[in-house]
């Protein structure tokens, strides 16, 4: 797929997850927030604390978009979640999650992986 249709279905499919977020009582506080070199696609706080989510797209459902989220993803986004975290002061829990967006024909699936993974910091 070509650069530009990657990224725009990237896009919408974290509009969607934004949306479904939003519909679960979650506020949406930053939109691919970027700490220098690192990443995040959505901050959202919840009454349960902040949420750091990683948002994936597909065109279908032959893979599942939730399992592209290895061990090095997380490691990043959990590297950007405590720059993120060291600049805003904040000391609410932190959650890691993740949103898979299928677009398959006319309908779409959001998928909603909350505490994804819990990062270990030693």
């Amino acid at each position: 797929m070509e650069v530009k249709r990657r990224k725009a279905l990237g896009r919408l499919g974290e509009e969607m997850a934004c949306d479904f977020l939003r519909s679960r009582g979650h506020r949406i506080l930053e939109r691919n927030w970027r700490g220098s070199h690192l990443e995040v696609d959505v901050i959202s706080e919840a009454p349960d604390g902040l949420h750091f989510v990683e948002v994936k797209s597909r065109l279908d459902a032959e893979a599942a978009p939730e399992e592209k989220v290895d061990a090095r993803k997380q490691r990043r986004i959990s590297a950007a979640a405590l720059k993120y975290l060291n600049e805003s002061g904040s000391d609410r829990e932190v959650f890691f999650d993740v949103v898979s967006v299928v677009f398959d024909g006319s309908k779409t699936m959001v998928k909603y992986f909350p505490q994804a993974w819990i990062p270990m910091y030693l």
